[in-house]
């Protein structure tokens, strides 16, 4: 005998194939864009007719339950409407574009319109043109698509997930209200910082990203605006988060010396801790200081001594000066890390006595330069315009010095010498993308040599500089790093040029950049073969030996 609880099992099957086949044949309503209509129309479905065979399944009626509406009217949806009150080309959903206009698309950018593709069943608008009518028409068809993923939406019951709620602004009729329902929001910055430093920094010996910096008291921080774009001075700076903030200070000019973020050493004073709850400290290094002035001029201060705001009665009225009105902790832009990139500037600087550090200039850029040619060839036309020296291009430029009448050796030779050389050619050139300036040994010096074809004349006349820079491929065979280890400035002399029948001489000045690759060839390195040491029986081979 058959077990009673089968039949009931097979009508449920049943029915769950009917309910899908009937989903699956939902008819399409079909509209024709005619010549005397400008805009789809929206059709409702009555019941149709049913083609299919008998013994068929009908479907079943509509589920209980409320069902999700769609938000937006596919019908009236159109992603391809760019351009307002105007149609566009081959858009076969602009309702800015008429019957006439459908006539000479050529077909249509946007065939498919769908809503939320997560329901289980969604309407969809289908564009075609239809290119057999004379003119050419456009076809609308509105369709029920079925989703087939089995993971879709099929019962809603929480309408308001299906769109975005427009959040509540505060303004000062409900800011206390909004204080009051909201979670875990504080003016105490300090305490938020301390509460998050205990808990969120671990104990481990490194910092993780987002995690305050500490210092020998309590935090690194610089002022920011919180709630209003007045400043507040307990911001914390976590790490590696790069952070770009202005706010605006309301002091009193008679406490201007009393205001601790006003002064230089609130930002260079703290030590950081150079692991989270340790005691080794990194000292915060000024670089530099630049003094504005009443008409917003700046000057670079040649020392980097730390000052303090004072209060200066100048006439009239009262100065509060030696503020702190920026702070630049933007980092430093590297050519390579640690080898050069090629395309990036060379790193280069002199050094002003022997024993101190690499001075290199704020553009990276403007470190290594050499002439910039132009179409006129004139050298004076743009004189001060460098093209910088970028690692792996070989470059060579140069320009025309026309003179005028009896001028003296000395001082072309002068003039021509600022033209190859420019403003404060460099001493060094960095080994390396992200070399320290304050690591002096590492830097490769230039070799500058001075070369002549005729001694003869007592005065020689410039004419090239040549320039170049070997470079070898250092550390591991799977990723090498490109390292300068010389740089040679050649600089070529002439004699100089006598005079032609019109007291007009042309001088040309050409300056070229070459790279060298001098590295040796890569050899693999093995380890030591083991030794055999292997001792056959005396008797091994007998009895033919």
């Amino acid at each position: 005998m058959r077990p009673r609880g089968l039949p009931p099992l097979l009508v449920v099957l049943l029915g769950c194939w009917a309910s899908v086949s009937a989903q699956t044949d939902a008819t399409p309503a079909v509209t024709t864009e005619g010549l005397n209509s400008t805009e789809a129309a929206l059709a409702t479905f009555g019941t149709f007719p049913s083609t299919r065979p008998p013994g068929t399944p009908r479907a079943p009626g509509p589920s209980s339950g409320p069902r999700p509406t769609p938000v937006t009217d596919v019908a009236v949806l159109c992603v391809c409407d760019l351009s307002p009150a105007q149609c566009d080309i081959n858009c076969c959903c602009d309702p800015d574009c008429s019957s006439v206009d459908f006539s000479v698309f050529s077909a249509c950018s946007v065939p498919v319109v769908t809503g939320d593709s997560q329901f289980c069943s969604q309407k969809a608008v289908i564009y075609s043109l239809n290119f057999t009518a004379n003119p050419p028409q456009r076809v609308f068809e509105l369709v029920d698509q079925i989703n087939p993923s089995i993971f879709c939406i099929h019962i809603t019951n929480y309408k308001p997930a299906l769109s975005f709620i427009n959040p509540e602004v505060p303004d000062e009729n409900n800011f206390d209200t909004l204080m009051k329902t909201s979670d875990g929001f504080t003016l105490n910055a300090e305490s938020y910082v301390s509460f998050t430093t205990k808990l969120d920094i671990p104990t481990a010996a490194k910092y993780e990203y987002g995690v305050p910096l500490q210092t020998s008291d309590s935090f690194l921080r610089f002022p920011s605006s919180l709630t209003s774009s007045l400043c507040t001075d307990n911001n914390p700076a976590a790490f590696l988060v790069n952070q770009a903030v202005k706010c605006t200070r309301k002091i009193n000019l008679e406490q201007c010396e009393e205001i601790e973020a006003l002064s230089m050493a609130f930002y260079s004073s703290p030590e950081i801790l150079r692991v989270p709850d340790s005691r080794k400290k990194v000292p915060i290094t000024v670089q530099s200081i630049v003094i504005q002035s009443l008409n917003k001029t700046l000057t670079r201060r040649e020392d980097t001594d730390v000052l303090q705001p004072t209060l200066v009665n100048a006439g009239h009225f009262s100065l509060c000066v030696n503020v702190v009105l920026e702070e630049n902790t933007q980092p430093v832009p590297l050519s390579g890390n640690p080898g050069y990139v090629v395309g990036l500037p060379l790193a280069a600087g002199f050094q002003p006595h022997k024993g101190s550090g690499i001075i290199q200039t704020t553009n990276r850029y403007g470190q290594l330069t050499i002439l910039h040619s132009t179409t006129e060839q004139d050298c004076l036309a743009l004189e001060g315009v460098r093209t910088p020296v970028l690692f792996g291009y070989t470059m060579q430029s140069g320009c025309k010095l026309r003179l005028t009448g009896a001028l003296p050796c000395q001082l072309v030779a002068q003039k021509v010498k600022s033209l190859l050389w420019g403003q404060g050619f460099p001493d060094y050139v960095a080994p390396f993308g992200n070399s320290q300036a304050q690591d002096m040994l590492d830097w490769v010096p230039i070799h500058f040599i001075t070369q002549s074809f005729n001694r003869k004349d007592s005065c020689q006349l410039p004419g090239a500089l040549v320039i170049e820079v070997k470079w070898t491929k250092y550390g591991s065979l799977l990723n090498p790093q490109a390292k300068i280890v010389n740089v040679t400035a050649n600089l070529i002399s002439s004699s100089f040029p006598e005079a032609n029948s019109g007291n007009e001489r042309t001088i040309l000045i050409s300056t070229a950049v070459t790279f060298v690759d001098v590295s040796a060839p890569a050899e693999a390195g093995f380890r030591a073969p083991p030794a055999i040491n292997a001792r056959l029986p005396f008797n091994f081979f007998f009895p033919f030996v």
